[in-house]
C-alpha cells in the first residue's frame, strides 16, 4: 500500500482535495489498495460456481449456410445465395438502422469444437464510411427485408479473406441475429456459423447518468489509451494499431488546472517507437511503458515540459503496463513473459531488482498483461494462463501463493484487476478482455483457495478493460459501454450508480470492433474522473 507522505497527511487532515501535491496519493486512490471500507458488508458470502466466460447455449439464429444450389452446382463462397434464411423472420430487420456500427459475437458451426469469435461492420445509407472488420465493403444489400454485407481483405501473400454476414431477425432496434461465413482464397478454406449482434451505440440510455462531463480534449497523436494525472497535468500516451497512417504513438501533455478547459502543453514522440501503452508517475518522474525501449523515464520537474532521460533497464523489448506501489515499480514485459521489479525510492533513477518469469504453457503461451500490488502481494493478470498471486515482500525472492483460472482449455483472457479490503476480507475485482469478458469478484484472502463471490456483466459484444477501486466505488473503463461506476460496498452484489456512454458513432474515427470507446481511466483524488476514449481523447468528469 502506498506510504502516506507528509503532503498527503496534511491533505487528509484538512479534508480537502489533493491539488498540486507531488508525492504519492493517499490510500484509497488509484495507486494503492483500498483500506477496509466495507461497512455495508459483514464478510459473509455464498461461493459462486466458476462457469467461465464461454458458455455455449447453442446456435444464435435459425439460419444456416450451404455451398451448392439445388442442382448441385457450387456457389461462390460468402455470396448472398449461400445463406439459408427460410426459417428467419426477415421482416423484423426493418427495425435496424441502415446507418451505424454493429458488433457481432459469432459461434462457429463448421468445426467439431465450439468456439466464440468476433466480427464487426459499419454501414451507411448516405455514402459515409463502410467497412467489415475495418476492411472495404465489396457487396451490400440493406433494406426492410435484407441485411447482407461482405468485406474483403488482401493478404500479404496475394490471397484474400472475405467476411460475409446475413441478418436473420431483429429483436429490436439494438439487437439482431444472423449467420456468417469466412472465405479464404475464394473458399479454399471456409468457416461458417451464427451470430448475435448489437449496434454499438447505446440507443436507449442518455449519454450520462449520475456524473457530469466537464471537458473533452482531442488527442491527435495515434490512438490514446492511458492517462496519469499529477501536478495539475494529464499525461496521455498513445499507440498505433495499424489503423493510423502513418504509424504514430507517443505522449500528449495537458494542463488541467482548469478542468473545464484543458490546455495542450506538449506532444512528444520517439522515432521508431509507436506503441506507448501505459503511464505512471512518482515525484518528479514520469514512467512510460514503451513498445521498444522498456520503461521510458521522464523528468517532469517542469510538468508542462517532460524531458526524457533514459529507458530502463536498457533492453530493447515491450513493456505493456506499469504499476507503482510506494518505492516499488512493477513493469509487465509481455514479450519477455516477465514482471520487472524496480526500486524507485529515487524516482528519477529506477534500479532493477529482479525479473520474475510468470508461468506459461508448454508452447510458451501466456504473458503478464497487468498487475496490482497490495500488502506485499502482487496480483498478476497472466493473459492466456490465469490470475496469479505472489508474495513480493522480498523482490529478490518472489514466492507464488496461488492462482485462479477459467476457460483455460481455450483462452484465459484475464486482463486487469484491483484489490482492497472490504468486510475484513481481501477482495479482488478482475476482468478479462475478449468476447463475453465481464467483472469477477474474488475473495483472495487465502490465495491458496481463491473463491468467486460476485460478478457483473454488460453486453457480451463489448469487452471490459481497466478498473480502479476507490473506497467502495469501482470505476471501470468498459470499451463501448463507456465509463461504468459501481458501488461495491457489498462486493457480492456490485451495483451501478453512474455511467457515461463515451462511444459515439459520429466522429468515432471509423473504429469498429471489440476495442473501441473508453480504455484508460484515472481517479487521482482531486474530485474528478479522467477517462481516455480511443476516438474522443481525454474526457474529464466531475466525480459522482
Amino acid at each position: 500500500m502506498t506510504n502516506l507522505t507528509r503532503c498527503a497527511l496534511a491533505v487528509l487532515a484538512l479534508s480537502i482535495a489533493v491539488l498540486g501535491c507531488n508525492d504519492d496519493p493517499p490510500p484509497g486512490g488509484p495507486d494503492g489498495g483500498t483500506p477496509d471500507a466495507g461497512y455495508e458488508w459483514d464478510g459473509t458470502y455464498t461461493p459462486l460456481e466458476e462457469k467461465g466466460d464461454n458458455i455455449d447455449t447453442g446456435p444464435f439464429a435459425a439460419c444456416s449456410s450451404f455451398t451448392v444450389n439445388d442442382a448441385g452446382m457450387p456457389l461462390p463462397c460468402g455470396s448472398p445465395e449461400t445463406f439459408d434464411l427460410s426459417a428467419c423472420d426477415q421482416s423484423t430487420l426493418s427495425r435496424l438502422s441502415p446507418d451505424g456500427i454493429y458488433a457481432l459475437r459469432t459461434r462457429s458451426s463448421s468445426s467439431q469444437f465450439f468456439g466464440f469469435g468476433f466480427n464487426s461492420f459499419q454501414i451507411s445509407s448516405t455514402g459515409g464510411e463502410e467497412n467489415v472488420n475495418n476492411q472495404p465493403v465489396v457487396q451490400k444489400q440493406v433494406d426492410g427485408q435484407n441485411l447482407y454485407v461482405a468485406g474483403k481483405r488482401t493478404l500479404t501473400d496475394g490471397g484474400t479473406t472475405l467476411w460475409a454476414m446475413a441478418g436473420c431477425q431483429a429483436q429490436d432496434s439494438q439487437n439482431f441475429t444472423g449467420c456468417y461465413q469466412t472465405c479464404t482464397n475464394g473458399g479454399a478454406r471456409r468457416s461458417s456459423g451464427t451470430f448475435d449482434g448489437v449496434r454499438l451505440q447505446r440507443l436507449h440510455e442518455p449519454e450520462t447518468s449520475g456524473i457530469e462531463l466537464l471537458s473533452e480534449a482531442k488527442v491527435d497523436l495515434g490512438l490514446p489509451v492511458d492517462v496519469y494525472v499529477t501536478k495539475n497535468h494529464a499525461y496521455v500516451v498513445s499507440l498505433s494499431l495499424g489503423r493510423v497512417t502513418p504509424p504514430t504513438g507517443g505522449l500528449t501533455v495537458f494542463d488541467v488546472t482548469d478542468k473545464a478547459r484543458p490546455v495542450l502543453r506538449k506532444v512528444f514522440t520517439l522515432a521508431g517507437d509507436t506503441y506507448w501503452n501505459s503511464v505512471w508517475s512518482k515525484g518528479d518522474a514520469l514512467y512510460v511503458g514503451s513498445g521498444n525501449h522498456g520503461v521510458l523515464v521522464f523528468d517532469i520537474t517542469d510538468p508542462a515540459d517532460p524531458k526524457m532521460l533514459r529507458g530502463v533497464p536498457g533492453d530493447t523489448f515491450d513493456v505493456h503496463t506499469l504499476y507503482v506501489d510506494g518505492d516499488r515499480m512493477y513493469a509487465q514485459a509481455s514479450g519477455a513473459n516477465q514482471v520487472l521489479m524496480f526500486d524507485v525510492s529515487k524516482p528519477l533513477e529506477p534500479v532493477l531488482l529482479n525479473r520474475y518469469t510468470v508461468p506459461a504453457d508448454d508452447n510458451g503461451f501466456g504473458y503478464p498483461h497487468d498487475s496490482f500490488a497490495y500488502q506485499n502481494r502482487l496480483y498478476i493478470n497472466q493473459m492466456g494462463q490465469g490470475y496469479y498471486v505472489l508474495d513480493v515482500t522480498d523482490a529478490a525472492d518472489p514466492k507464488p501463493l496461488g492462482s485462479y483460472t477459467y476457460d483455460a482449455q481455450i483462452y484465459n483472457p484475464t486482463h486487469a484487476n484491483a484489490v482492497g479490503t472490504l468486510g475484513g476480507r481481501t477482495i479482488a475485482f478482475e476482468g478479462g478482455e475478449n468476447i463475453n469478458a465481464h467483472l469477477r469478484v474474488l475473495d483472495v484472502t487465502d490465495p491458496t483457495r481463491i473463491v468467486k463471490i460476485g460478478e457483473h456483466s454488460m453486453r457480451p459484444q463489448a469487452s471490459i478493460h481497466n478498473m480502479l477501486l476507490v473506497g467502495t466505488r469501482l470505476y471501470v473503463a468498459w470499451y463501448a459501454e463507456g465509463l461504468r461506476v459501481l458501488d461495491v460496498s457489498n462486493p457480492t452484489q456490485p451495483r451501478e450508480i453512474a455511467y457515461a456512454n463515451t462511444f459515439r458513432e459520429a466522429g468515432s474515427g471509423n473504429l469498429g470492433g471489440l476495442f473501441v470507446g473508453a480504455i484508460g481511466i484515472r481517479v487521482p483524488g482531486d474530485g474528478h474522473v479522467y477517462v481516455v476514449d480511443m476516438a474522443r481523447g481525454l474526457l474529464i468528469y466531475r466525480e459522482p
